[in-house]
């Protein structure tokens, strides 16, 4: 026996081990062992289609009832074979325009969004080529070493909002006329709260952004604090696929079938260098969001599928079963 289990213990022959007797250590919690009986797998089955292929018709409904026009313009709006260096000469007017025609009645409020495609936003070094830390503390604005190679100028001062992210924000602008008329994009509020909240400081300024030797996309105004540069959150929510669209404002106007909408385009994002393209994006919105069939799609093909089951496992039920057991004769 050892001393310290001596101490304090008359007893030499018992020691300090807990004590497994408990229904936990012996495994008898109380739990749900259900008995998977032909009857309630077939019933399972048949509940779950019940329940899946009505919604999965109203998710297809909704999104059959979203207008949306999409327009590629990366190759329009360059005029020369040389689109890298068309697009790099800043003494290039990039200006372009671009007509569509609704087809359908569009209802306020019309969502605009810019569509990149090739574009590896979930690569792993261009994730992590940011600093939060940065982006939400005032003293934390000399933490840029995982924001290399923008994290410093050359007389290295820290750049604020550090990092290939925010140094590759989208610059292409939009102006929308419907039938001639100038309307208005509203920019407001295109971002999540809880980034604005909690993901950027409110007393934040960029200082020193696209100072560097190569310039990636947008300058940010540095008198606006970066919890209220929208367009700079919105972009920092990094997309997962490489074919993705983010939300560049909404027209708080209806726009009626057959309606003229002319959209003058500063073309300055380079997606040229990396064989990528742009489009843009007009698009109402319904209960599930934008136009996304596979979702009804999804819920219609496991619906339908467990149904069939359902009927299957139902006539090998009654084919092989004993007439005199079964249920409803019981």
């Amino acid at each position: 026996m050892y001393p310290l289990e001596m101490e304090g213990n008359s007893n030499p022959k018992t020691t300090n081990k807990p004590k497994c007797n408990s229904k936990f250590t012996q495994q008898e919690l109380p739990a749900c062992k259900p008995l998977l009986t032909p009857e309630i797998v077939i019933a399972a089955f048949a509940l779950i289609g019940a329940l899946f292929v009505p919604i999965g018709l109203a998710s297809l409904h909704a999104s059959r009832q979203v207008v949306e026009l999409v327009h590629r313009y990366d190759a329009s709006c360059v005029p020369v074979d040389d689109k890298v260096g068309f697009i790099q000469n800043s003494r290039t007017d990039k200006t372009c325009t671009i007509t569509m025609t609704v087809p359908k009645y569009m209802k306020s409020p019309i969502h605009v969004h810019y569509l990149i495609d090739g574009f590896y936003q979930n690569h792993r070094r261009y994730v992590r080529s940011r600093s939060d830390k940065q982006l939400r503390y005032k003293s934390a604005a000399h933490l840029t070493s995982d924001c290399v190679p923008e994290g410093d100028t050359a007389d290295h001062a820290p750049i604020v909002p550090c990092g290939l992210v925010a140094w590759s924000l989208f610059n292409d602008t939009y102006t929308v006329r419907v039938n001639g008329v100038v309307t208005q994009v509203n920019k407001k509020d295109i971002a999540w709260k809880s980034d604005k909240n909690n993901k950027f400081g409110k007393n934040i300024y960029p200082s020193n952004f696209q100072k560097g030797r190569l310039i990636g996309g947008a300058t940010l105004n540095e008198s606006i604090p970066l919890s209220e540069q929208e367009d700079l959150i919105v972009w920092m929510r990094t997309a997962a696929l490489p074919t993705f669209r983010k939300l560049y404002g909404r027209i708080e106007k209806d726009i009626n079938a057959n309606d003229n909408v002319t959209v003058v385009i500063q073309n300055n994002y380079n997606t040229y260098s990396f064989g990528g393209s742009k489009a843009l994006v007009l698009s109402t919105a319904s209960w599930i969001g934008g136009k996304n069939n596979f979702i009804g799609f999804a819920y219609l093909t496991i619906g339908g599928l467990c149904l069939s089951l359902a009927m299957g496992f139902l006539v090998l039920y009654i084919v092989n079963a004993d007439p005199s057991n079964l249920s409803w004769n019981r």
